[in-house]
């Protein structure tokens, strides 16, 4: 493995997922659940309209498994939800900066 990969600190490699359209939850799950069984970490941000993918029940699925989830909170607030999300601490209701981290922990990054 080359010095230039992240990892966790475990040691493991980190996926980012970036999700910014209101479609795509059961593949993002998809994801998420198969590089939680092959032992990666993963990190999620959601962006824009993907944000109403809080609001569905099968977001849930996310939780124990994707090991950081945020949400841009201007999208949240533009989208007029409020309220708690399941798995999302009030610090992960973050800027673009957040995604911008995410980038630079991550050694690969999917873009939904």
């Amino acid at each position: 493995m080359s010095n230039d990969t992240q990892q966790g600190a475990s040691g493991e490699k980190k996926l980012g997922i970036l999700v910014r359209k209101d479609q795509y939850l059961d593949q993002v799950i998809n994801l998420v659940e198969a590089a939680y069984k092959k032992g990666l970490e993963t990190q999620l941000f959601f962006t824009g309209k993907s944000v109403m993918l809080t609001q569905d029940p099968d977001f849930a699925k996310l939780v124990g498994k994707a090991n950081r989830i945020s949400v841009c909170d201007v999208s949240f607030r533009a989208n007029e939800l409020s309220g708690e999300v399941p798995g999302v601490s009030f610090r992960d209701f973050a800027t673009q900066a957040r995604n911008a981290e995410m980038v630079g922990e991550c050694d690969r990054y999917v873009v939904f």
